[in-house]
């Protein structure tokens, strides 16, 4: 009996699902609207799994970042900074890869992207709901961008800190100016998995760092003033936090080592680069009413929101 009532629902879903599908293929499948006299500025995205580029309009493409990037569940004006941020991003780079065949690539190299079909298998039954959201947030903030000295940042932004965001020239090796640390106080322990502890064995953690497992001895630890590490010696060999975060597969480079009895127990605070915008940041700033233009100009220093 519990079977059959467990395969009436998924048919019920299914056939829900189709519905949708069919109904969302008439409204939101099809590209965005331009006004007369609008520059239409596309977008040559590259699929590295399919190795394929797709020429996309700029704005349909915010919308498929943002939804992919952020949460919708996100107060709207944080999804507002997301899509200037986003844009601002992507038109950056753009112009630095003009003379290549592609502009961005689809993933965590660039920026993460999914279709509208994408979407709606993701979402399922909420998909009207986030996407008009999402939609929102985006077609409000149309044609914004960040500019410094006239020109459109590199907005990096990241998800969570661990109460400070970090210097640019810190992770990528490049100081730009409107890329500072500051404080992001609504990055804290009363977020889920702000503090993440992750235990290995201490096998498999000599094995990744090649290095000899008998003592196991953390000689040195340097740190930048937002508490990330910058450099670590670990039985006479020296590694950047930035290395160990990827090698070890950590959520970001604030984190405590400590060597247990036959384990390696790594406890870990916020999660990504730590350069630009926090996302639970701006969210948190956006609980606390402020708005999008404010949240950017935050994290963004010494910027101006400009139209293309």
């Amino acid at each position: 009996m519990k079977n059959k009532i467990l395969l009436g629902i998924v048919i019920l879903l299914s056939l829900i699902l189709i519905i949708m599908s069919l109904e969302v293929k008439k409204t939101y499948f099809d590209p965005l609207p331009t006004e007369e006299g609008e520059e239409v500025i596309t977008i040559r995205l590259l699929d590295q799994s399919s190795n394929t580029i797709t020429n996309i309009h700029l704005e349909d493409y915010i919308i498929g970042v943002v939804a992919s990037e952020m949460p919708a569940s996100f107060e709207i004006e944080a999804l507002k900074a997301q899509a200037v941020a986003t844009r601002s991003y992507a038109l950056n780079k753009k112009e630095s890869r003009k003379n290549l065949d592609y502009d961005l690539v689809v993933g965590v190299s660039d920026q993460a992207y999914s279709t509208n079909e994408k979407l709606l298998m993701r979402w399922g039954i909420s998909f009207f709901t986030n996407y008009l959201k999402v939609r929102e947030a985006v077609l409000s903030t149309k044609g914004e961008v960040l500019t410094y000295e006239g020109k459109v940042i590199n907005a990096f932004y990241f998800s969570m800190s661990n109460g400070y965001t970090e210097k640019s020239s810190l992770v990528f090796s490049e100081q730009l100016p409107y890329l500072e640390s500051v404080e992001s106080k609504w990055d804290n322990s009363s977020l889920d998995n702000f503090e993440v502890q992750k235990t290995i064995s201490k096998k498999e953690f000599c094995s990744l760092l090649e290095i000899s497992c008998e003592p196991i001895e953390i000689q040195e630890i340097n740190r930048s003033e937002s508490n990330r590490v910058l450099n670590i010696t670990i039985n006479n060999k020296t590694w950047k936090g930035t290395e160990i975060r990827t090698i070890l597969g950590l959520r970001s480079t604030d984190f405590d080592i400590d060597i247990k009895e036959n384990n390696v127990e790594i406890t870990t605070k916020g999660f990504g680069h730590g350069v630009g915008m926090s996302q639970y940041g701006a969210n948190g700033m956006a609980k606390e009413n402020k708005t999008y233009q404010e949240i950017l100009t935050y994290y963004y220093k010494n910027t101006e929101i400009s139209k293309i």
